[in-house]
């Protein structure tokens, strides 16, 4: 469970970030989960974008990803999500 100012250090990260991935009419597939899986071992802190032809609503959607992959939910800003999941073998992000 992140802290409020974990978390508020992510968005700070996220910011500058542009999105990764984007989920569109298809919603969740478990090779989407599967990429984002992988993204997050690698890179910890991913931003996905929703389009507007998805039926979900963002928060939802980051919600459910999160659940499936182990993650931790960190912002939902209109149709953008990030995502945090500390990597086991590429430690990148130093939490306060």
């Amino acid at each position: 469970m992140l802290t409020g100012k974990q978390r508020a250090h992510l968005k700070s990260m996220a910011n500058t970030m542009e999105p990764v991935f984007q989920i569109g009419k298809n919603g969740l597939t478990d090779n989407f989960l599967k990429q984002i899986e992988d993204y997050l071992e690698a890179n910890e802190l991913v931003k996905v974008k929703v389009l507007k032809n998805s039926l979900l609503d963002a928060t939802d959607m980051a919600r459910e990803i999160a659940d499936a992959v182990g993650a931790e939910f960190v912002q939902s800003l209109g149709n953008k999500f990030v995502l945090y999941k500390e990597s086991k073998n590429n430690k990148k992000i130093q939490l306060p």
